[in-house]
C-alpha cells in the first residue's frame, strides 16, 4: 500500500453555514441561507432529530450535485451543532425517491471519465464519497446517532451509505447489493471496510464478489439491519424508535462510539481502498463499460418508469 497523509476530519468548520430545512417542522436556526436542490432536510426539537432526505434530479445515484449538497448540509450541521444550543440527538438519512434509497455511484461519469483516462477525477469523485460516508460513520464526531432509512434498492454506493450509519431501518421487500462485480470493478467507497467489522473479512469478501441482491429480511438475519419496518411503514417506525429510546439516547451514543473505538473505520483506510478503485476503473476494458453502460440503462429505465407511477398517482 502507498503511504498517505495523516488525514484531517473533512468536515471543514471554517465553511459557511448549509442551506435552510425547507419543509421542516422546525426552522433549523440559520436564517437567509439558500435551500438544497437534491436534497429535501427538516429538524424536528422535540426529540432533536434532523432528517435529511436525497432527492437527485438528474439520476437515483450519487450526482456530483448530490454528493456537493450532502458536503454542505453536513458541514453547516456540524457547525450549528457544535456552536448552539439546539439539541441533535439523531441524524436519519433517507430517499424521497419512490422505491428506490440510491442506485449507488453515478455510473454515466464513471464511464466518461474511464474513456478519458482521467484519473484525476475519478480521485475527485471517490474522495467526495468517503468524505460524505466518513463523516456519517463518525457521526460528525458528535453525541449523535445516525440512522438509515432504507424504502427501496440500496445498491452499490446506496449500500455503502447505509452501512455508514450507526443502524439500518429497513422496510420488508427493500433490497440491497453490490452489483460492481458484474462489471468488473468492486464497490470502493467502504463497503468491505463497513460489512467487515460487523461480518468477518471472509464474509464480507463473499458478499462483494457475488454480485448477489440481499432483502432486507436477510440482512435482518445477518445483523446488518438493525430494525424491520412494513412497506410504506419505515418512517413511522423511525419515530416510534425514536420515541420509545429517546431517554437512552445517552447510553446509545456512547455504545456506538465505543464501538468505533474497538473496530474504527479510519480516513486513511477509506482514502487508500479508493485510491486502489481508481486504478482498478481505469483498467476496464471498453467491454467492461459496456456492461455497466448496460447496467446504466436498466437503471435508468426503472427509474423514470417508478418516477412517472408516482407523479400519476
Amino acid at each position: 500500500m502507498s503511504s498517505v497523509a495523516k488525514a484531517v476530519h473533512p468536515v471543514d468548520f471554517a465553511t459557511p453555514l448549509f442551506g435552510s430545512a425547507r419543509g421542516a417542522a422546525v426552522r433549523w436556526p440559520e436564517a437567509d441561507t439558500p435551500s438544497f436542490e437534491n436534497l429535501n432536510v427538516a429538524y424536528e426539537a422535540r426529540h432533536g432529530v434532523y432528517w435529511c432526505r436525497m432527492r437527485p434530479h438528474e439520476r437515483p445515484s450519487f450526482t456530483p450535485g448530490l454528493l456537493a449538497d450532502l458536503a454542505d448540509m453536513q458541514r453547516g450541521l456540524v457547525r450549528v451543532a457544535a456552536n448552539s444550543d439546539t439539541p441533535l440527538r439523531y441524524y436519519v438519512l433517507g430517499s424521497e425517491l419512490p422505491g428506490i434509497f440510491s442506485l449507488g455511484g453515478d455510473l454515466t461519469v464513471f464511464a466518461d471519465r474511464i474513456r478519458d483516462r482521467d484519473g484525476a477525477a475519478l480521485t475527485r469523485y471517490a474522495r467526495s464519497c468517503i468524505d460524505v460516508l466518513y463523516n456519517n460513520a463518525v457521526s460528525f464526531n458528535l453525541p449523535v446517532v445516525t440512522i438509515a432509512l432504507v424504502q427501496g434498492d440500496a445498491l452499490g454506493g446506496g449500500f455503502e451509505a447505509a452501512l455508514s450509519c450507526d443502524m439500518i431501518v429497513a422496510e420488508r421487500g427493500a433490497r440491497f447489493g453490490l452489483p460492481e462485480v458484474l462489471f468488473n470493478l468492486f464497490p470502493g467507497m467502504g463497503a468491505y471496510s463497513f460489512l467487515a467489522r460487523r461480518l468477518g473479512a471472509a464474509q464480507a469478501e463473499k458478499m462483494v464478489l457475488s454480485g448477489r441482491i440481499y432483502t432486507a429480511e436477510e440482512l435482518h438475519e445477518l445483523g446488518i439491519v438493525h430494525m424491520l419496518a412494513e412497506p410504506n411503514m419505515g418512517e413511522q417506525a423511525v419515530r416510534e424508535f425514536i420515541e420509545k429510546n429517546g431517554k437512552r439516547h445517552n447510553a446509545q451514543a456512547g455504545i456506538f462510539r465505543a464501538g468505533r473505538c474497538v473496530a474504527p473505520v479510519s480516513y486513511d483506510e477509506l482514502r487508500e481502498i479508493s485510491q486502489i478503485w481508481v486504478e482498478a476503473a481505469l483498467a476496464l476494458t471498453e467491454s467492461d463499460l459496456r456492461r455497466m453502460e448496460r447496467l446504466t440503462i436498466a437503471q435508468n429505465r426503472r427509474w423514470n418508469g417508478r418516477r412517472r407511477l408516482a407523479e400519476a398517482v
